[in-house]
Formats: structure tokens, sequence, C-alpha cells
């Protein structure tokens, strides 16, 4: 399986879904991370410390290719309108984070809008950085996606400080002892199941 994460704005928690994605696709088989963002983020991820699959950048990327199961892909951010073509192209899925803010949406929204153009229906939304109860931010983005009968994830991702410790140690979020790392992980096991049984 090939998956490629693409998001017309940053800091929606691409790099942070590459990596824990591949985390779950390499319990089911050899995984390689593709690491096409120019800040390298997937890759220095894994320099940090010990993650279960292998991160190379994207130069390097066709030399591994062949010796892997699955592949996840974490591009740039605001990829052109070609850009978002030829990854599309060169996937299984294309899945798009967004976090739900206004900005985020709406970057989300063009991205949605030039696939479309482009007559591609091969992707997901992945709904991350979803703020805690009280606050209804994340339910009313669904909600909102809903509406318009965009393809989503079923699980959102909920935004946690375990990640930014995991991503510091260079581990997965499940690894990192933080007390709510476990429940974390469990938040992406549950996208990484709909990922590969549809």
């Amino acid at each position: 399986m090939i998956v490629t994460l693409a998001s017309f704005k940053g800091g929606v928690g691409k790099t942070t879904s590459a990596v824990h994605l591949a985390c779950y696709l390499s319990k089911l088989g050899s995984c390689l991370v593709v690491d096409g963002d120019p800040n390298r983020s997937a890759t220095s991820w894994s320099k940090r410390g010990n993650l279960p699959f292998k991160a190379v950048d994207l130069v390097a990327a066709p030399k591994y290719a062949r010796q892997f199961e699955h592949t996840v892909i974490d591009t740039a951010a605001r990829p052109s309108e070609d850009d978002l073509e030829a990854l599309v192209d060169g996937c299984d899925l294309l899945i798009l984070p967004t976090s739900p803010d206004a900005l985020s949406m709406e970057a989300l929204l063009k991205t949605v809008s030039l696939l479309k153009r482009l007559g591609s229906d091969r992707y997901r939304i992945l709904l991350t950085l979803v703020p805690p109860a009280p606050r209804q931010t994340g339910h009313q983005a669904r909600e909102a996606l809903i509406e318009q009968k965009l393809p989503l994830f079923t699980q959102s991702i909920r935004r946690f400080a375990a990640y930014e410790k995991a991503a510091l140690e260079g581990k997965p979020v499940y690894a990192t002892g933080d007390r709510n790392g476990r429940i974390a992980w469990r938040e992406y096991q549950a996208v990484g199941e709909e990922l590969t049984h549809g």
C-alpha cells in the first residue's frame, strides 16, 4: 500500500500522522517513510530515536521503495496543481489531514476543490489536533464536512502533548511513557484499521 499525506497548510499534524500511520502499517509488514517535506521533520524524528520503519529523503526513495511492502509519503505543504495531480496518481490513497480551525478548513476545501477539478476521488480527510471537550470545534468541523458529503475518516485525532514528547524523543507516541500516549495511539490504530479495511 502506498499512502500519501498532503496539505495546503502547514501545522495540521501531517508529519505526526505520517509517522503514526507508518507505525501502524509496520505492524502489518515492512514500511518505508518517504520524507518529501523540505523541513525533513519525519527524517529528523526518526534520527532522534527508534521508530519501527525506515525513513528516507525523497531523492533516496527509488533505491529503497522496492524493498518494502508499504510506503507512507510525507509531502511538502502547499502543493501546486501539477504536484497534487502527480501525488494522487502515485498512491493508493491521498490523506488530507486538517485541524478544525477556520483557516485550515478553508485550505482543505481549496485542496478538495482542486482534486475535484482533477477528477480524483482517491482521497480521505483526517481531522487532527481536535481540541478537548467542552470545545465543539472538532464536532462542528466534522458536521460541516459530512454535510458536504466529503470522504472522511470516522476517527478523529485529538490534540495531546504526548505527540510533542514523541517527536523530541524520536519515538512513537505509545513508547513515550506519557499517560495519554496509549490513548493517542489507539486513535491512530483506529485510523489504520479504516485505512486497511476500507
